[in-house]
């Protein structure tokens, strides 16, 4: 991690509106576009759906059931709401090797170490975008996976923006006015859909431990290997 430009981590209370969340985050991009701090803004959204920039029309099956936002991001059709913490990283890639794959990796790894903390396992999945959980039985015959965390980044001059989100206990059942990023063969669950009883604020603590372990550990190697 950069020791010049620490990141600044926030946590909002309540609600946050989406259109008052880009807004955040265009102003953040600018700021460190012009030398500023990186940021780690954790919110919460009321009930919504957002559109990135591969989303299908199909794929929104009921657009009346919550508002719908063009988000900019990566990616397809997601839902936020209640019980989801919404992780908006807004990281200078120019001043960490300039290597938005390696960045979209990190930010995986970052949600693994997370549900670590959890006894969860999450794993990538070749061809899915997010973090999968495999809700598979002894004698089942077919793959049952559920998706717990997604990923949409948008980047401008190297500064990176939107994040990950990771389903805590929002109501699963506001996913089914969308194909959830594309995907309709498998399932959404949460933590506490996995039996994991914990509060936001534990899930945060788990959130920035594991993200200075993974973004530590990726500016050391690049150190070693310059």
């Amino acid at each position: 991690m950069n020791s010049e430009s620490p990141v600044e981590w926030r946590v909002s209370q309540g609600l946050t509106e989406y259109p008052d969340a880009l807004a955040t985050m265009e102003s953040c991009v600018a700021d460190i576009i012009a030398g500023g701090p990186e940021l780690i803004w954790l919110v919460e959204h009321p009930p919504l759906y957002t559109a990135g920039t591969s989303a299908r029309p199909d794929d929104l099956l009921d657009g009346n059931r919550f508002p719908v936002f063009t988000a900019g991001r990566g990616g397809e059709y997601t839902y936020h709401g209640p019980g989801q913490r919404v992780c908006y990283a807004m990281i200078d890639l120019d001043r960490r090797g300039r290597d938005i794959r390696r960045y979209v990796r990190d930010l995986e790894e970052w949600i693994i170490a997370t549900l670590k903390h959890f006894d969860v396992t999450g794993e990538r999945r070749s061809g899915r975008v997010g973090i999968w959980v495999d809700r598979s039985t002894d004698g089942d015959t077919i793959v049952r996976e559920d998706k717990i965390a997604a990923i949409g980044v948008r980047v401008r001059r190297w500064v990176s923006f939107h994040g990950i989100s990771i389903n805590l206990e929002p109501s699963l059942n506001h996913y089914e006015g969308i194909v959830p990023c594309g995907i309709s063969e498998f399932g959404v669950t949460s933590l506490e859909d996995l039996g994991v009883s914990a509060s936001m604020a534990d899930l945060d603590n788990a959130l920035r431990s594991s993200f200075e372990t993974v973004f530590r550990r990726e500016t050391a190697i690049r150190s070693e290997g310059s």
